[in-house]
This record gives C-alpha cells, structure tokens and sequence, in this order.
C-alpha cells in the first residue's frame, strides 16, 4: 500500500464531518498553565542532568481528570476531547523550550556576559515560536502522508491516553500522588534540611575514587522512564569518570612538580572535584560532542529524505487545503502565516542589541544561518521524532553541528575580513544565540510533530493546534526564562577575592548590584558588574566579579549554574547546577574563537565515544554519565534497575501509561517544582534560616543513613506502584 493509500483510508477517531467544541479559552488557559508547571520542572531537570522526558501524556491525564472535576462540582458538560487534546498540545511546548534554554542559555554567563532576563526571553520566545512555524507546512508530507511508515510513538501514545481516559480510571491518581510524595520528600529534605541531599563516602583503598548518589525523586523518576538499559549506559559513564579516570591521573599525576595545563594547581594537592574540573569535563565534553554529531551522522540519510519531502510539499502548493470548503481535518494555517511570521521572528532576534546581531553585514550573515539551520534542524528534528521518539532526537547533536559549523564560519569571515569582528568577544555571542534560536527551534519542531500526530489520529482541527502551540510556546517561553534566572540567583555564592596588581576599567561599568540571598547579610554594598570571559584580563580567571569605585575586585559571584564554589558567607552550602550542555557550548565557542582548548583532553573524550560506538554502546548517554557527577547518575541507574524489577514482577514491560510512568512522572514534576520552590525560599535568609531544621536534629541529618533510609522508602514506593500493588485500577486489572 503506498503512503498516500495510506492517508486516504486513515479513519480519525472524531470523523470529519463531527463538529464538538475544541478551541475554547478553558482548554487553552489549562494547557498553559499545566505547560508552566511542566516546563519549569523540565527546566530544573536540564539544569541536574542534560535531558528532559515527554510531558505530553501526564498532562492529558491531568487535563481529562481536571475538567471531569470540575465538571462534578459545577454541573457544567465535560470536556471533549479535542479540547482535552488542545490542552496536551498547548501544554506540550513548554517541556521542549525548557531543554532548549538550559542546554544554551547559561553558556553566557561562562562567555563573560550578563544572564538577564530580556536577552533569556526573547531567545526562548522567537525560538519557540519559531519551531512551530517552520513544522506547519511538513505537517503534510510527515504525518499524513508518511502515515504508517512513521509512528511518532510519543504522540501515537498520547492518542491513546485520551481515548482511554473518556471511558475514566484512575491515572490521575497516580500522577498527583507520586507529584504529593516527591515534593513533601524534597521539602524536608531540602527546605527542613533533615538529611543530607548527596551522601558521599570516599574509597580509602582507592586513591581519588568515592561513591555518592543525590536522593532526589525526580532523577530516581527519569531513570525509571528511560528504562534500564540507558540508565545502565550512563552510570557506566560516571563509574568511568569517578573510579577510572579520576584516579588514573591521580596516580600518574601525583609526581609533577608543576601544574598540568588547564589546571593552576599541582595534582597531588587537587580534591578529585578539582581533578573533575580541571580534566574530566574537557574529556567529557569531547565525548558528549562526538556522541551528538556521531548521532547526527547516522541520521544523514533521513535528513535528505526529509529536506525532499519537506521542500516539495511546500512547493506542490498545500496551501489550498487551508480553505473553509476543505475537510476540518485538514485545515492548516496558511503558508503565508510561515513566511511572514518567520521573517518577522528572524527581523525580532536581530533588532534584539543584547542577541549581538544587529542589522549590519555580521547580522544578516546570522539571520542567513539562523534561517538556513532552522528550517533544515526543524525538518530532521521532526522527522526523526517519527523514528524514534523525542527522548532519542539527538537535538544536543544539531545544536552542536550548528554551533561548530556557526565557528568555522566566522573563522572563515575573519579571513577574509579581519577587521570585521568575527572572532572577538561580541561574535561569541552571536554565535551563541545562533545555535540557542536553532536549538529551541528544533527542540519545539520535534514536540510539534508529536502533538500534530495526537490530533491526526484523534480527528483534530490541525489549525487550531497550531494556535495553540504558538500559545503555548510564548506563554512557557516567558516563565521558564524566569525560572531560569530564579534558580541562578538563588544558588549564587559571593566567594571573596582579591587581585592586588588588577584594576576594572570602572569608567566602562555602566551596571551595579549589591549581593543577593544569604550573603547580602554580611554586606550591604553595591559593587560594580565586571564580567570577565576567557583570555580576556592576563591573569584574571574567566567569570563575573564585583568590584568598587576604585576598580579593585572585591568578590566573585560564582552562577548557581555551572558555578563551582558552594560554600557561601555564612558557612552554609548551596545548591549548584551542573548544566552538563551549557558547558560544551562554552567549550566549542571559545575553543574554536579563541584557540585555547586543550584539545588532548577533548579528544580523548572523542576517542571514548567512537570506542563506545563501535561497540554498538549509544555514546551520547554514556558521554552525558562521563560529564556529570557519578552522584547524578546513581538515582538514574536507581529507577532503571527498579524499572527492570517491575517489569520481571509483572511479566511485561511497562506501555507510556502505565503506573509505574505515570508516578515517575509525578516524581520528576513533584520534586522539581518542589526545588524551585525552595530556591525561592533561600532569596529570603530569615526565612530558610528559620525553617532549617538541621541543628536541632544534628545526629541524624547529618548521617549518611538517614538519606539512605529516606531513599529506600521512596524507591519502595515506586517499585509497589510499578508492580501493580498500589494505586492500581483494580476493575481493569481484574479485566
């Protein structure tokens, strides 16, 4: 049968000549606000560990049980279920805008520049808005004349969510009471301080090596969802950073008399942290970049099959089909919404001064390639959605390609035009907005395939998706850029330094600020803003520094993001985040730029992804466990072996909704907004002092087993509940 046979015998389950309500501002106003809670957790999630998992289904879960409540109290008719599925679709964009601002967006505070909330903003909105454009006229050529040759499983999944929950069950159940004990947990952890969040025992007989694990329920929930062999794969990577590598060159490095470059500091004085920093993450970095494109490579033949679909589906004139006189399911948005709507977004991002692009020759080079990587990244990132699903869419491999090829470009540029300014500081940030505009981009074109495969099967009205993923995407863009500078905030450490023989060019600091959080209490001050990027002052470390009028440097304010001091002024620690992918997109820019990589250690990193890959070991996890503390990727290894057990309990391996991923899910959104919140708590010291119960139960917060003992009893309850012997629907298990 050929695909377009296939199209035509497609029966949605809401024919076409069905008319029910959809579009209502109810659906839309729910699906928002569910993508707010949903993004902001996929956020934190990409800030602890690089990856985020599908929301998609929870959301229709909790959309169909919420509208069926409301519908009991108020005596209103329920939803249908194409407004059920507005909501999964609006609510969607915020989980693939998340991953796209926290794999790019930190990477400027390690460039040498401000992380402020307008320049955030508008890449997370006009990337987002982007990616919805440049997926409507492929809607055609992949999900409905590729239909049954490319499955979408996310958005297959989500369709059968929807029509199940008409007939009722008790999946939400599931997902507000794994959202109630993950957060209940990450506040008395966390908020009460009642235990330790990361217990940690070093290897005596192991010289650099320790084992450790950060108990949170949200990683235990992501290591439960993507199922134990990837689980496995990335702990093998932790386990090869922390009891290989880092003790290897300890043991080689403890006889050097002099620092080994990067690091200023001789090995044997190094803690295996410093070694990780110093080292380990170059090595993981190469990887992770080698395993990303290694991914894209062997996507090379769908990229083509894609640009030539894509391409002549939009020349063949569609837009015909837009028409009231066309059948409802198949009326898009018209192709004239794309191009307009496209070049006004590209025309936005370069009128946008704080992006670096501008309307001179630099910037219409860079509208150029943000157009150019955007459409082909969107084509791939969607067809390859179809193939595999979005948690294996190598969107870090795209981000990386185009990062690299952005580099090489400018290099090219700089050639050509030495005076140009295409390698200076100001074309770091060029490049970097760039890749984060084609990164959302692409990351939202994957999720708005998935959502428009939900509604092709469903029987939906494809143009009223696409409204709704423009809401969507704008509405999740605008809080999860403030999440994003919330978490940075709250987790910043004003460390103390000084540089006597260094003096700021005070004349050229325009911004001021005083400390902020817990140290604002030992001083009250306003200190000159001087960021410092790599290379850029002989002798000063790259980062943002607090000076006074007389231009001496008084602090550094290390980011809560990719920052590595943790011990405030008061004593206290804080909360870091290690934003493994921010970091590579630092890395390649100033490598690249700059010349000053030590590329040894990067290419170590592509030695082991390539070694991996032979073995037919996906390298792009595994390099993701090598970046990461091996204390991230334990409660990952966790949920994976609990996934395992549940599937040898049951007799069967677990579908997208079942109980044990329907709790997970609430695990993952429990604890994640759980943890902003308490965030938000530290901005207010007397606050977070005041609830801090550590020192008044002194014995057991600060013993291991007490962190153990709390973890044991939350991976219990997931196992029970993946098991089947809680929180099951006991009338479709007897059935």
């Amino acid at each position: 049968m050929t695909t377009d046979d296939t199209a035509e015998t497609h029966r949605p389950y809401v024919s076409d000549e069905t008319e029910m309500k959809e579009y209502t501002w109810s659906a839309v106003i729910m699906g928002a606000l569910l993508g707010i809670i949903f993004g902001a957790s996929s956020l934190y999630l990409v800030l602890k560990v690089g990856m985020t998992v599908s929301a998609s289904i929870p959301i229709s879960v909790l959309s169909i049980t919420l509208f069926r409540l409301f519908s009991n109290l108020t005596g209103t008719r329920r939803s249908t279920i194409l407004e059920n599925n507005i909501v999964q679709t609006v609510g969607s964009a915020g989980e693939s805008i998340a991953f796209g601002v926290g794999v790019t967006m930190p990477a400027l505070m390690i460039l040498g520049y401000e992380m402020d909330a307008a320049r955030v903003l508008v890449v997370a909105s006009l990337g987002g808005l982007l990616g919805v454009l440049m997926m409507i006229p492929l809607r055609r050529a992949f999900i409905v004349k590729q239909h049954g040759k490319l499955s979408y499983p996310e958005g297959t999944a989500c369709a059968d969510v929807l029509i199940v929950g008409e007939q009722g069950g008790s999946s939400a159940k599931t997902v507000f009471t794994g959202f109630g004990v993950a957060a209940v947990y990450k506040v008395l952890m966390n908020g009460l301080k009642l235990w330790n969040d990361t217990p940690q025992r070093a290897l005596g007989f192991f010289k650099g090596a320790a084992v450790s694990g950060e108990v949170a329920p949200e990683l235990v929930g992501v290591g439960y969802i993507i199922g134990t062999r990837i689980s496995c794969v990335m702990v093998a990577g932790g386990v090869l950073a922390s009891w290989v590598l880092i003790p290897a060159i300890k043991l080689f490095g403890d006889g050097l008399t002099t620092p080994l470059f990067p690091a200023a500091k001789l090995i044997r004085d190094m803690t295996p942290a410093e070694v990780w920093k110093s080292y380990i993450l170059y090595i993981g970095a190469g990887a992770v970049a080698a395993g990303g494109i290694i991914s894209l490579l062997q996507a090379l033949p769908t990229i083509a099959v894609s640009l030539k679909a894509g391409l002549a589906d939009i020349l063949a004139g569609r837009n015909a089909k837009t028409s009231k006189s066309a059948p409802r399911t198949e009326r898009d948005l018209p192709n004239w919404v794309v191009v307009v709507g496209s070049g006004a977004l590209v025309v936005a991002i370069a009128a946008t001064p704080t992006l670096g692009l501008g309307f001179g020759f630099k910037g219409m080079i860079g509208a150029l390639l943000i157009v150019l990587f955007g459409f082909l990244f969107v084509t791939v990132s969607s067809r390859l959605t179809g193939e595999i699903g979005s948690s294996s869419n190598p969107i870090s491999g795209m981000t990386v390609a185009t990062l690299l090829l952005t580099c090489l470009i400018f290099v090219l540029m700089s050639k050509l035009d030495p005076t140009g300014g295409w390698v200076g500081k100001n074309a770091r940030l060029t490049a970097l907005s760039i890749a984060a505009v084609v990164c959302i981009a692409a990351s939202n074109g994957g999720t708005t395939s998935q959502d428009l495969k939900t509604g092709y099967l469903l029987g939906a009205t494809p143009r009223y998706q696409q409204l709704g993923l423009l809401v969507g995407a704008l509405s999740s863009a605008l809080v999860i850029g403030l999440t994003l500078i919330l978490l940075n905030d709250a987790s910043t450490v004003y460390a103390k330094r000084d540089f006597p023989s260094i003096r700021a060019p005070v004349a050229e600091l325009t911004k001021s600020e005083p400390l902020k959080g817990p140290d604002a209490a030992f001083d009250s001050a306003r200190y000159k803003i001087w960021n410092v990027g790599e290379g850029d002052v002989p002798g000063l470390p790259q980062g943002k520094y607090l000076v006074d009028d007389a231009g001496s440097v008084k602090y550094l304010a290390d980011p809560g993001i990719n920052g590595v001091e943790s011990r405030r002024l008061d004593g206290s620690t804080a909360l870091k985040y290690n934003a493994p992918k921010a970091r590579l997109m630092s890395l390649i820019i100033d490598g690249i730029l700059t010349n000053k990589l030590p590329w040894g250690l990067v290419l170590l990193g592509v030695g082991i992804a390539l070694v991996l890959e032979l073995c037919r070991v996906p390298s792009l996890p595994f390099a993701v466990g090598v970046y990461l503390p091996l204390s991230s990727s334990t409660p990952i290894f966790v949920g994976g072996l609990l996934r395992w057990i549940a599937d040898a309990w049951t007799k069967k391996k677990e579908s997208d909704m079942s109980p044990g991923i329907l709790f997970s899910s609430g695990y993952i959104a429990g604890g994640a907004i759980a943890g902003i919140v308490v965030a938000l708590l530290t901005l207010n010291p007397a606050l977070s002092k005041g609830l801090d119960l550590s020192e008044k139960f002194a014995g057991a917060a600060r013993s291991d087993w007490t962190s153990i003992v709390a973890f044991a009893g939350l991976a219990s309850l997931l196992l029970l509940v993946g098991g089947g012997k809680w929180l099951t629907d006991k009338e479709k298990a007897h059935h």
